[in-house]
């Protein structure tokens, strides 16, 4: 797989060096080179194909210049171990692909656990090592640290506000022989994000610290999702007889772009229905529209390093032909306020306990159904994280029984020992000199 800046289609990187240094210098971020046709592989898996297999083999056939299919398999194995989304029948046309069935319950947990393990034979096979440096906090720090914990060529920092970063085992922690360094600010999980950005945009201590990035900038970050879907129709293709629909909530639009380099690698699949936001919405004849799509590329800022969004991948996606945007992703407008009653509305009619973000999804999904029905398609509605970590929410509309009992309490703890630092870059390089020996 050969990958281009979304500003420059010219220049092109391999995904070692993509994954490695993945702030492309024009600002933009990598995509795709070319569309794979993986219809070989993606109608050779059915039900019986475990996830890490369905990861392996896809993982295989898009990095197969770079990549042994023995290091593929080897890559996805380690990686994923017997964790895998499920999916589940609701009603003879929904269906559910819950993602949060991964060791910490974040949705995140995948595309972490592969990132990592992929990065981690990249650096052996180069012989170097790389840092990892994020702004973080609550769930996301745990399922980082979880993901990482023992990698020999990987060091991790996190940033966090005051008290903002909980439930790590301290065992995987620098002072108890870990690869995890968690730095507590004093400021808000802003002011780690301002320092994240100060850091990466200062290219000689990128270069001299390997520091790379873990969220979905990241291509390697942002690859792994693409294997849910393809995970989903293998568990589809011998139910559904109609068209295949995917009700994705909005977040940062990484799931929603994963989804559409799935369908570019030949996925079948005919739309994808989300929430509508400032960024992704309709037109006046409903249509859907990138509403910054009107900036020319050389007058945006850079790529968020600290805090990135896919809507850029988007527009890639459609550039040659933006018609087709139209017809393959549907907005639709749903009210935060809307959430409770979506919630129990899901619980009463099928059972689940959905999530904010699934539960807006749902809504849109809802408000589309009638078009959906006339054709007799199917929808399946992505959950993102486990819902018991929005009790406040949740478990108030829903009296479904959470098995996180456990994890919530052991999330609940406080990281200690963390250093503290006023939010500037020179304590972090402090850090990063003494955790790597540079």
């Amino acid at each position: 797989m050969e990958l281009v800046s979304t500003r420059n289609s010219t220049k092109k990187v391999s995904f070692r060096n993509a994954v490695l240094d993945c702030i492309p210098p024009d600002g933009g971020l990598y995509v795709p080179a070319n569309e794979a046709d993986l219809r070989p592989w993606i109608l050779y898996m059915d039900e019986t194909t475990s996830f890490p297999s369905v990861a392996g083999t896809l993982t295989s056939a898009l990095l197969k210049e770079e990549f042994s299919p023995v290091v593929c398999e080897r890559i996805a194995g380690s990686a994923f171990g017997a964790y895998a989304p499920q999916i589940r029948q609701l009603d003879d046309f929904l269906y559910s692909l819950e993602l949060y069935h991964g060791p910490t319950g974040c949705h995140k947990d995948f595309g972490f656990m592969w990132f990592s393990s992929a990065l981690e034979h990249i650096l052996t096979m180069e012989d170097r090592t790389a840092v990892v440096l994020a702004a973080t906090g609550g769930m996301t720090g745990r399922s980082l640290a979880s993901a990482f914990a023992g990698k020999k060529r990987l060091k991790m920092i996190l940033v966090f506000a005051k008290g903002a970063l909980t439930g790590i085992d301290p065992s995987l922690l620098a002072w108890n022989g870990g690869n995890i360094w968690p730095v507590e600010i004093d400021g808000s999980l802003e002011d780690a994000q301002k320092l994240v950005r100060d850091v990466y945009s200062n290219r000689t201590l990128v270069t001299q610290y390997g520091l790379t990035l873990a969220n979905t900038m990241n291509i390697g970050r942002l690859l792994p999702q693409v294997f849910f879907y393809m995970f989903a129709f293998s568990r589809l293709r011998k139910k559904v007889r109609g068209e295949i629909f995917y009700g994705v909530p909005s977040g940062n639009y990484g799931n929603l772009v994963a989804g559409l380099y799935a369908w570019k690698f030949s996925l079948p699949v005919n739309g994808f229905i989300t929430d509508a936001t400032h960024l992704l919405s309709c037109d006046i004849s409903g249509r859907c529209q990138c509403n910054g799509s009107a900036i020319p590329l050389e007058s945006r800022n850079f790529a968020d390093p600290a805090r990135p969004s896919n809507i850029e991948r988007l527009e890639q996606v459609f550039e040659v032909n933006p018609a087709m945007l139209r017809g393959l992703v549907f907005p639709v407008a749903v009210s935060s306020a809307d959430v409770p009653s979506l919630i129990e509305e899901a619980c009463s009619k099928y059972g689940i306990t959905l999530d904010t973000p699934a539960a807006l999804a749902y809504g849109a999904v809802k408000q589309t159904r009638d078009r959906i029905d006339s054709d007799e398609g199917t929808v399946v509605l992505v959950s993102k994280d486990h819902p018991a970590f929005e009790s406040s929410v949740s478990a108030s509309q829903c009296d479904a029984s959470l098995d996180m009992r456990e994890r919530l309490a052991l999330a609940a703890v406080p990281v200690k020992g963390a250093v503290r630092l006023s939010p500037d870059s020179a304590g972090i390089v402090k850090i990063l000199r003494e955790f790597t020996g540079k």
